[in-house]
């Protein structure tokens, strides 16, 4: 009776395994384990990518917006600026005086460009803060979220051990029965 295998007993079961049945189980399960850490590497490797992408987007649309926003600035004090000075070019030939229309119109044009870029500039500022904390906000929510749906799979694989135990416990009594 050398020939036939030995039997071992299952560490969950209880219930006696031929060695060799045990071999390829064990070796399923470390195929499975190896499998799921293959996995688990590729999700962190591609949420790694996704945050890299999505952080090499925003440099480059906060290049693009500083861009702008110089550009609006410029021309924003620029032309009232320019129409000061026309104004006042048009005012000196009109009506000549003690003082120069165009100096005082210019540093008012000025003044008021300036004023209106600086308003702009605030009231931008303002809306990029407000955008940045819903962002924050809205992440926050969904590591909650993604935090709850791994609880509820924690339990339900916890509730899944329990049901097979049971129905292992079942099976034994059945069995001596």
């Amino acid at each position: 009776m050398k020939d036939e295998p030995e039997e071992a007993t299952g560490e969950k079961s209880g219930m006696k395994v031929p060695a060799g049945l045990r071999g390829k189980r064990e070796e399923r399960e470390g195929k499975e384990k190896r499998e799921a850490e293959f996995s688990r590497r590729i999700k962190v490797k591609a949420a790694r990518k996704l945050r890299a992408r999505r952080a090499g987007n925003r440099n480059t649309e906060m290049v693009w917006a500083g861009l702008g926003m110089i550009g609006l600035v410029g021309w924003g004090i620029s032309v009232p600026t320019v129409l000061g000075v026309a104004l006042g070019i048009w005012l000196d030939r009109r009506f000549p005086g003690g003082y120069s229309w165009t100096l005082t119109l210019l540093f008012a044009g000025l003044l008021v460009g300036c004023l209106n870029a600086w308003r702009w500039i605030v009231r931008e500022e303002q809306l990029t803060r407000r955008k940045e904390s819903q962002e924050v906000a809205a992440q926050e929510r969904g590591s909650k979220s993604k935090n709850e749906t791994s609880d509820a799979t924690r339990e339900m694989g916890k509730q899944d051990g329990v049901n097979k135990a049971n129905r292992k416990i079942t099976e034994n009594e059945q069995g001596e029965g």
